[in-house]
């Protein structure tokens, strides 16, 4: 093999690996908001730690002053979110670190502790949500909800505690 062909090999075997590693920027979609709400939430966002649960921040795009991630798979942060469409009057939240932050029940009742967690801190202005995917559970659920929801309740308003 000349020494251009083994070149053109052990580049397309970068690319390759940098390509199919999961290290891309991860897509940040925050929906429209007021521009108190969004000030609030670039604050939050630049506030945020380097690492979470163990892992490292990595890069973001789109609405990169809304949202965060860390690790791979990524445990990402996006914060103007909505209400979640299951979320009542009378839904649990988990407290952490002051922070109550909604769970659906199927997740938060269910065993396995393998399933993706989505949590919102319902009563903050914006409202932040959380992606934990399963692989970082058991502990990296409560050090997510407590590490975030620090920064969370030092940058965002509490409206109505949630319960």
């Amino acid at each position: 093999m000349s020494r251009w062909t083994r070149g053109a090999v052990a580049s397309v075997c970068l690319l390759l690996l940098a390509s199919c590693g999961g290290s891309g920027a991860v897509e940040i979609d925050a929906p429209s908001m007021s521009t108190a709400d969004r000030a609030a939430c670039r604050k939050l966002v630049a506030d945020l730690p380097a690492t979470v649960a163990g892992q490292h921040a990595r890069e973001v795009s789109g609405d990169t002053g809304l949202g965060a991630a860390w690790g791979d798979p990524a445990i990402v942060l996006t914060c103007g979110v909505p209400l979640p469409s299951d979320f009542s009057d009378t839904s649990t939240c988990i407290q952490t670190a002051g922070v109550g932050w909604y769970v659906p029940d199927d997740v938060l009742l269910s065993d396995d502790q393998t399933r993706d967690v989505t949590m919102t801190a319902v009563g903050y202005r914006p409202r932040v949500r959380v992606f934990l995917p399963g692989g970082y559970r058991p502990d990296g659920f409560p050090n997510t909800a407590a590490t975030l929801g620090a920064v969370v309740d030092r940058d965002l308003k509490l409206v109505k505690p949630c319960k």
